[in-house]
């Protein structure tokens, strides 16, 4: 068995059928085994719960056959909580979950998904209803900033796009003083030389739209590219440009666009977060 895992929390809705879809899709693509958590708010609802697990595993095995190995998990808990331990619980290199504007205890919403974000030392793929293409990530969209931590994103995306070959189209905000045009700059410099280095086709675009309006920006060019993939860093709401943080992040995470949104921590622990090394 891979010694890669992929941690997908599900609470049998639409989306986590998607999220399991996708964990499918690049579990196939970098080798990894696929494990599913379901969490319950008191015992009585674990038979229950247990049946469904196993009807969705069923389905999983009838629609991909054999191709990616899978576990599960049903335990009383709540997400909130329990999804940062359970990654270190099975080492997983990555999470992919699912969220919507549902309203529950158990169900994911995008303010409790930027919690669970922020609380994780791997990366998280978090995806809405809109299905991965069976070429998986073709065309990945990277915003960039004047925030040194965002620079940690390319690795990852890097080793993404070796195994999907994928596409990697930077976009910075316009920026109308010449210091922080040319900071900016010199960003976008680095991730093209750093891209080039790895043998990942980029291409590079400033928008028209200021760090202000920056979030609505850069869906409407992952729009636009048809993009599969929005990678984004988890920063703090008092970065230096000012649009980046709680606000910013969750309004890329629940996308009207539907887009999944690759996102992790400036500062990640884990010794496996590179899951895409070669």
């Amino acid at each position: 068995m891979s010694d890669k895992r992929i941690l997908v929390p599900v609470d049998f809705t639409k989306v986590s059928e998607v999220a399991r879809d996708h964990a499918e899709n690049v579990a196939r693509h970098i080798g990894a085994s696929v494990h599913f958590l379901h969490l319950v708010s008191k015992q009585g609802e674990l038979k229950s719960a247990q049946s469904q697990m196993d009807g969705f595993i069923a389905a999983a095995n009838e629609l991909y056959g054999d191709a990616v190995s899978y576990s599960s998990e049903v335990r009383e808990g709540s997400f909130l909580d329990e999804i940062a331990d359970e990654s270190k619980d099975i080492n997983a290199s990555l999470v992919i979950m699912g969220t919507h504007g549902m309203k529950g205890l158990q169900f994911i919403v995008g303010s409790n998904a930027l919690r669970i974000v922020s609380n994780s030392d791997v990366p998280i793929v978090i995806v809405q209803e809109r299905g991965i293409r069976a070429e998986g990530y073709d065309d990945i969209i990277v915003p960039l900033d004047l925030e040194k931590e965002t620079k940690q994103k390319l690795h990852v995306v890097a080793r993404l796009a070796k195994y999907f070959d994928s596409r990697v189209h930077l976009i910075s905000p316009r920026e109308d003083d010449e210091y922080l045009r040319n900071t900016l700059q010199r960003n976008l410099t680095f991730a093209e030389t750093f891209f080039a280095g790895e043998g990942v086709t980029c291409t590079t675009k400033i928008s028209e739209e200021s760090s202000k309006d920056f979030d609505d920006a850069v869906v409407r060019y992952a729009a636009s590219k048809f993009a599969d993939l929005i990678a984004i860093m988890n920063l703090r709401e008092n970065s230096l440009m000012g649009f980046l943080g709680g606000g910013y992040t969750q309004r890329i995470i629940t996308n009207e666009c539907m887009i999944p949104v690759l996102i992790m921590n400036p500062v990640m622990t884990r010794t496996n977060i590179d899951i895409f090394g070669m």
